[in-house]
């Protein structure tokens, strides 16, 4: 029997549905959007912001994974962190794809991809929601506010802390399902010898691997207990009120080995961040300062989160926030945890999402102050997770009480994602270089003093100096003491044939921070084309007292010792130079025509022959060996 055609079609339908809900092609499918918005960010070069000193200039990661320099990873306070596992991805990276920026940012890419497959693997198992779990990961994969993340490849740490974050979660998860501890709950001591612990171990190691890749995730054991309300519901009040004080107690002691790694890893990383410069004072930002920027930071991250737009790289600290403006944030803060609060019991869900918010956030509010940064969009990475879920569940009761249609809560949906997509498509577009990221950090917010440095920095190097001159002169209007940028501007200065302003600028940078090696070298550079021979010996000296190994310094000393007919003195810096960078063909030219004056032809020779060999495209250096009588064959 034929059936008829509205009948067919009737029985396709479910087959369709239950086709899309299939956990694997809910995975397939944000992975496909989530790979097509993005991909874009495999093209994106290096940015001159972190990128060097965590891969393109770092001489431990350019090498790739070695014994030495995994030791290094692990005993290293780098960049004024310790995340080990961070360094060890990116020597991985070298070692598979080389040491240009397509391979990072394709490896970033790819833990994003995971964390989102991730995340709607454990909110399913965790609340059983297919569809309500994928439209969290969706909106987690699709925010702009995660661009930052993903396109910054100084940012892996962030990717990978997650990832390890979230397959913690999931050991948790398995671990309260096999222990069986919903709806009855067992004591500790009894569940010690079940294989569930097994999955608590997992938990545990995972953990500690994201903290060893970044420390952001110290909070995670108390996501932990809001996942115990809900949706695990193993809180006292809502499934045994009667024994709140026995049943929260074994909550909490469950979750005393995360919260001894949390706290180790607290203190580690105040003590290497002390060491390594990066905490900030509270004479420069006082404590009054820091609560005010924490409560509008939380106002500011849920404004962007709902509408985000003017995302910038970084977001300058005010010396003030208005009065009213910290007034109201204030307000809205204590509003909305009041709310959550009120909520708690009828609606689960609002105090774990809001509280997993604002708990996540705190290690980086700024109450302990970690660079100049007032906010950043990539400490939101995480966090937002519980936004989301507020979100979308509250989404799913309103539909419910209001009686929509699943047709229009399914194109309201498409609708918020398909915006997201395009904003975020649109802002790794700003992430395709430094040049390009700087000029829209300046173009949406104000006093942007390190947008101003980073991008002088990149036009200098390109070829811009008049307009990287204009943006240090802007960050100067600002903070007129930063000795990097007075360094900066130096160098352009030096380079447009200004040395006077240029050596202004370097004795003003060493009034703020005596005995900096590179702007002692570069002072000496300006002081030697003033014909200042005995100033820029001096300077060169300094700065090899400091720094003993700067192969620049010893030959820029030299160059002035074969000025002044000092040849001797002059090839003993060269050869050090030499030692230090055996791989610079100048070198060699300049100790060959010294020993050359100094009748030692043969010797000349050899080096200029060596650096021939380094440069065998320099017809300078083959005519010197061809007036020395060297022949050459074709």
């Amino acid at each position: 029997m034929i059936l008829p055609k509205h009948q067919s079609n009737a029985d396709l339908r479910p087959k369709l549905l239950r086709t899309l809900s299939n956990p694997v092609s809910f995975c397939l499918l944000l992975v496909a959007v989530t790979l097509v918005v993005y991909w874009p960010v495999t093209r994106c070069d290096f940015v001159n912001y972190d990128d060097p000193g965590y891969f393109s200039s770092n001489i431990h990661i350019q090498e790739g994974l070695t014994w030495h320099n995994v030791i290094w990873a692990f005993t290293t306070i780098d960049q004024g962190n310790w995340h080990p596992l961070t360094w060890l991805s990116h020597m991985l990276d070298v070692g598979l794809f080389g040491n240009g920026p397509a391979g990072p940012h394709s490896t970033n890419l790819l833990f994003h991809l995971a964390n989102t497959v991730l995340l709607f693997l454990l909110l399913r198992r965790l609340t059983a929601a297919t569809w309500r779990s994928a439209f969290v990961a969706a909106l987690f994969a699709l925010h702009p506010l995660h661009v930052e993340s993903v396109a910054w490849v100084a940012e892996r740490k962030d990717l990978l802390s997650t990832f390890f974050g979230l397959l913690s979660l999931w050991a948790y998860a398995r671990y309260v399902e096999q222990s069986k501890v919903h709806p009855s709950l067992p004591r500790f001591a009894e569940a010690r010898s079940s294989k569930t612990w097994v999955f608590y171990g997992f938990a545990l190691f995972f953990f500690a691997m994201s903290l060893m890749s970044k420390p952001m995730l110290v909070t995670l054991p108390f996501v932990m207990l809001l996942l115990d309300w809900w949706p695990l519901r193993r809180m006292p009040g809502v499934q045994n009120p009667d024994s709140q004080h026995s049943t929260l107690n074994h909550l909490l002691f469950e979750k005393w080995p995360f919260l001894s790694l949390s706290a180790v890893s607290c203190v580690v990383t105040f003590i290497v961040q002390q060491k390594g410069g990066a905490v900030i004072a509270l004479d420069k930002i006082p404590m009054t300062s820091r609560i005010e920027n924490t409560f509008v930071s939380y106002a500011r991250y849920l404004g962007k989160t709902f509408y985000p737009t003017d995302l910038a790289v970084p977001y300058p600290y005010p010396e003030h926030w208005p009065l009213w403006q910290v007034g109201l944030a204030m307000l809205l803060f204590a509003g909305f945890c009041i709310i959550a609060l009120r909520l708690g019991r009828k609606f689960p869900f609002v105090p774990t999402g809001w509280f997993w918010f604002v708990g996540m956030m705190v290690p980086v509010i700024g109450l302990i102050q970690v660079g100049s940064q007032s906010m950043a969009d990539r400490y939101t990475y995480m966090p937002l997770i519980g936004l989301f879920i507020v979100f979308v569940w509250g989404a799913g009761e309103l539909r419910a009480r209001w009686h929509l249609s699943k047709q229009m809560i399914g194109v309201i949906a498409m609708i918020i994602l398909g915006v997201s997509a395009l904003q975020t498509q649109d802002q790794v577009g700003y992430w395709k270089n430094s040049e390009t990221l700087f000029r829209h950090a300046t173009a949406v917010t104000q006093n942007n003093h390190l947008a101003y440095k980073y991008l002088s920095s990149d036009l200098c190097s390109h070829g811009q100096p008049t307009e990287a001159i204009g943006c240090c002169l802007k960050f100067l209007q600002i903070h007129p003491d930063d000795p990097d940028v007075l360094y900066n501007l130096g160098n352009v200065l030096t380079r447009v044939g200004d040395p006077d302003k240029a050596i202004d600028c370097y004795r003003r940078a060493l009034q703020i921070t005596p005995n900096q090696a590179d702007i002692l070298n570069n002072l000496g550079f300006a002081l030697t084309i003033r014909k200042q021979f005995d100033d820029a010996i001096t300077c060169y000296n300094k700065a090899l007292q400091s720094r003993p190994d700067y192969a620049d310094a010893h030959n820029n000393l030299a160059t002035v010792f074969f000025t002044q007919h000092r040849f001797p003195e002059a090839v003993q810096q060269y050869r050090e130079a030499i030692r230090l960078t055996p791989d610079n063909p100048q070198i060699y030219i300049n100790l060959g025509g010294t020993l050359l004056i100094q009748g030692q032809t043969n010797e000349a020779i050899q080096n200029y022959q060596y650096a021939f060999r380094l440069n065998p495209n320099n017809l300078t250096i083959k005519a010197k060996l061809q007036a020395l009588g060297v022949k050459f064959f074709n």
